[in-house]
């Protein structure tokens, strides 16, 4: 991202402003080295424990500055989306009866963590992160050079809210793909739709970079419950549910050579509907990064981006999609506590977290 330079430099501001706020033992926890790949490529989206500075250690004004650089990295539509994801959090505790440990459902656990020193040329990032939630940027040169990986997700993803209302957080990256799916001839839908059964979750997981045949992670293994190999083959046959099979996994393994229908043998009115999905995920940016993204996607034209379903095409039964692009990849699935529970991603095929870019500025330093 070339541009955005602005953005980058509030960024810092921001960011330098929540330091200077911090005692020394709170800066110690909020603050790691740059690049230190290990812990800044390291991302859940899991109840795991993180981290970095939570909300609940921080003075109330330690908390505005820290969602005064929040509402940078995302739109006013991507704040709303996060922050009722956050307050999610006591209503999933008390739907299984507080029965996850204290600090799992909790909407104060939610990490700031700052990498190396704001505004520095040499780079710099921070990330915000907790149940649902993850937001990584990497800033270099003062640019902005990457946003991803963006996730947002749901659970409840739907709750009612009286007899006609209903709380649906992420109800358009839902809605928009299940239209377009519908929408479908039998002939497209032989190339969209992979599998019958949905995957139990994102088949990328929360890899720190996309991987070329990529599969699901049982949950039990992001969340570091398994401690033996044992225990991992039995978490890793568990997720075979629900009629979802081993040669469902295989049909829906991400590769970098995208599977699925070409947006090239989509109708006109289809390729709205998918031009409208992808806008969906691109607004939660900030509107300087989705400018930038819409740029570089009408630049290169939308016929070789490919979707992918699978799943039921019912509200409430489990469905999984993904939409790949030559450098972008969304993601999306629906499938856990009865298909009331949404994941939902924006990635870079080449650049989460910065890596390629950071490679080149690192080579270009040494010649």
């Amino acid at each position: 991202m070339n541009d955005a330079r602005g953005l980058a430099e509030r960024m810092g501001e921001s960011a330098a402003k929540f330091l200077t706020s911090l005692d020394e033992e709170r800066r110690a926890t909020a603050q790691y080295a740059f690049p230190e790949p290990a812990e800044r490529t390291r991302w859940f989206y899991t109840p795991n424990p993180r981290n970095g500075l939570p909300l609940r250690d921080m003075t109330r004004r330690q908390v505005r500055l820290a969602l005064q650089l929040i509402t940078l990295g995302v739109s006013r539509t991507g704040y709303a989306l996060m922050t009722t994801i956050m307050g999610l959090e006591p209503l999933l505790d008390a739907v299984e009866a507080w029965a996850m440990p204290e600090w799992s459902r909790d909407p104060t656990r939610y990490h700031l963590t700052v990498f190396g020193d704001p505004g520095t040329r040499s780079g710099w990032g921070w990330r915000f992160e907790g149940h649902h939630v993850s937001l990584n940027f990497t800033i270099v040169d003062g640019r902005l050079i990457a946003p991803t990986p963006s996730f947002f997700g749901a659970n409840p993803a739907d709750t009612p809210l009286g007899a006609q209302a209903f709380l649906r957080p992420l109800a358009a990256v839902e809605d928009l793909a299940r239209e377009l799916a519908r929408g479908l001839s039998p002939e497209q839908r032989a190339s969209a739709m992979l599998a019958p059964a949905a995957p139990p979750d994102l088949m990328t997981a929360n890899r720190p970079q996309l991987r070329d045949g990529a599969v699901t992670i049982p949950a039990a293994i992001i969340q570091g419950q398994v401690s033996s190999a044992e225990a991992m083959e039995r978490a890793t046959r568990e997720q075979y549910h629900s009629g979802y099979t081993p040669s469902h996994e295989a049909a829906l393994t991400y590769t970098f050579e995208p599977k699925g229908l070409a947006a090239s043998a989509l109708s006109s009115g289809q390729r709205d509907i998918l031009m409208q999905l992808i806008r969906e995920y691109i607004g939660r940016m900030p509107d300087e990064v989705a400018e930038l993204e819409l740029a570089q996607l009408q630049a290169e034209g939308i016929d070789g981006v490919y979707f992918v379903w699978a799943g039921s095409l019912e509200r409430h039964q489990g469905h999984y999609y993904r939409v790949q692009g030559s450098r972008f990849l969304l993601e999306y699935d629906n499938t856990q506590n009865d298909a009331n529970h949404i994941h939902s991603v924006w990635r870079d095929a080449a650049n989460d977290f910065g890596t390629d870019l950071l490679a080149q500025h690192y080579a270009l330093a040494h010649i």
